[in-house]
């Protein structure tokens, strides 16, 4: 079994009397990790504790098997980072800026230097690279900072929404480079986000969280097998009639404020309903599945923490 890349034991951090992290505890193995949450629940935070960039109050935390209290300066070479926030040197070039972050790896000029370039061809970064940074649109700054992050060769890189402010070819184009870090690479990425998306879209490991607390910690392919079967009936009228069905059926159900019946059991699948409505001659007009499962658990993970 591959070792744990990132282990938190009662992680807890606090600003004044706000908790941005509460007890967390956390054993991740390598891979593509999705990091998911609203606005504010403690995403960049744990990021930035992880990395030893904001001291925490409370527990331990080993990145890559070492302590980072103790070797953070260690660990940090093995570890790419790229902020939500820009955070490029004024007036300076993109490929000025990214030897510049290799040479702070600890890499010698010439090699920070070769090194750099190859990092821009593999985002995609053409003679854009000799332009001064503060020209860049989003999109080739969003590159810019995904090269800068993996310039020294990391075992493990953390993205901090790094599809900000993209354009949806844009967040394709990123999205595919993220993957191929560890699909081809074997780089493990940490993919930060409130975009359940860009997540399901690449990742194979979930961590759900909110109000600083950890709510959902497992595989992608975990949360799908555990999926509530759901979906949205459509009928013209008999709704009463529909729901009475349902509930013979033992299927958990309700009648939605625009007319529509929630139906959801374990194993549902829409002939299911189908077959079900034609034992009493009601034709659906619509049938709208549930959210993928992905969304699914996060919408029932907030509600959890919500109702906490």
């Amino acid at each position: 079994m591959l070792l744990p890349i990132i282990e938190t034991a009662n992680l807890s951090k606090a600003f004044g009397q706000q908790k941005a992290l509460d007890q967390v505890n956390l054993t991740v193995r390598p891979g593509a990790i999705g990091l998911l949450g609203p606005n504010g629940a403690g995403k960049t935070t744990l990021i930035k504790c992880l990395l030893q960039l904001q001291p925490f109050h409370g527990g331990s935390v080993r990145l890559l098997g070492r302590d980072v209290k103790s070797e953070g300066r260690e660990i940090r070479k093995r570890v790419g980072y790229a902020s939500e926030q820009d955070c490029h040197i004024p007036g300076m070039v993109g490929c000025e800026y990214a030897t510049y972050c290799a040479q702070l790896c600890g890499l010698p000029f010439q090699a920070a230097r070769q090194r750099a370039h190859e990092m821009l061809d593999f985002v995609g970064m053409g003679q854009e690279r000799y332009r001064k940074i503060d020209t860049y649109s989003t999109g080739m700054k969003q590159r810019l900072k995904l090269a800068q992050a993996i310039v020294h060769d990391p075992e493990i890189v953390l993205l901090d929404e790094p599809t900000n402010g993209l354009d949806p070819k844009g967040q394709v184009q990123i999205l595919e480079l993220v993957q191929s870090l560890w699909k081809v690479h074997g780089i493990s990425v940490v993919l930060s986000s409130h975009l359940l998306h860009d997540v399901d879209r690449i990742c194979d490991q979930i961590i759900i969280i909110a109000r600083g607390r950890v709510l959902v910690h497992d595989t992608l392919q975990n949360l799908k097998s555990r999926r509530r079967g759901a979906a949205e009936v459509v009928v013209a009228d008999r709704q009463s009639e529909l729901l009475d069905l349902f509930q013979r059926n033992a299927w958990s159900c309700e009648l939605l404020s625009n007319g529509h019946v929630r139906v959801e059991h374990g194993g549902l699948n829409l002939n299911t309903v189908l077959e079900a409505m034609g034992t009493i001659q009601l034709p659906p007009l619509e049938i709208i599945p549930s959210p993928n499962a992905l969304e699914e658990f996060f919408v029932q993970a907030l509600e959890s923490a919500d109702g906490n």
